[in-house]
């Protein structure tokens, strides 16, 4: 095995072990759930729940001890510090990431170290890719990954104001990858019942890509 090869091996490995009780975690409500409101204002201290519009009572915000809460109601926890230097508006950042919809029992809808290519380093075709900025993904990843730094893994717990658009993962990133995370995800999301859509993703900042000649 060369030393690309066991690089790769060594480091999905490493990754994994972080990892390992994530779905356990998702599954038994991350043990620490309390009835709280969203630091900013403007969010109701209710989830939305399409069956409930207008009403005055319903499930309250979900609120997760030991996590930082920034003023959009976005919650994060860091799992591993990273090193080095945040990206900036206008770079291009490659993560690798998985999700679950934490408010209805912790499905997972993508999954974190599928196999990716032949070469860590020089090949990250299957990683996920986005221009940090540009607007082409949820608020939430946008926010989570600008003060990240390279090798850092950060859990975040998404409410719906921050993530998909009019309840539509196909309309911004990141899109799960199967068929299945698509009905999981798709369930969740366009339920017109009392289901709460708050979701979770694990992000990993892989690599901080600078637009070439502005560095």
């Amino acid at each position: 095995m060369g030393k690309e090869a066991e690089h790769s091996s060594s480091s999905a490995n490493s990754r994994r072990e972080l990892l390992a009780g994530a779905a356990l975690a998702v599954a038994a409500g991350l043990g620490a759930q309390l009835p709280a409101h969203a630091d900013d204002a403007s969010l109701s201290k209710y989830e939305p729940m399409d069956a409930l519009k207008g009403k005055d009572y319903g499930k309250p915000r979900m609120k997760v001890r030991d996590y930082n809460t920034t003023p959009s109601g976005l919650q994060y926890q860091d799992i591993k510090e990273g090193s080095g230097s945040s990206p900036q508006r206008g770079d291009t950042v490659v993560i690798d990431w998985d999700g679950y919809t934490i408010g209805y029992y912790g499905r997972p809808f993508e999954a974190r170290n599928k196999p990716k290519g032949s070469s860590f380093n020089d090949d990250n075709k299957d990683f996920y890719r986005f221009v940090l900025g540009d607007g082409k993904v949820i608020p939430a990843f946008e926010e989570a990954v600008a003060d990240m730094k390279p090798g850092g893994i950060r859990r975040i717990i998404v409410p719906v104001e921050l993530g998909y658009p009019e309840d539509n993962w196909r309309k911004l990133g990141p899109k799960p990858s199967t068929f299945a995370g698509d009905r999981a995800l798709d369930f969740v999301l366009a339920n017109k019942g009392m289901i709460d859509k708050t979701l979770l993703f694990d992000l990993e900042l892989i690599r901080v890509d600078a637009p070439k000649g502005s560095r």
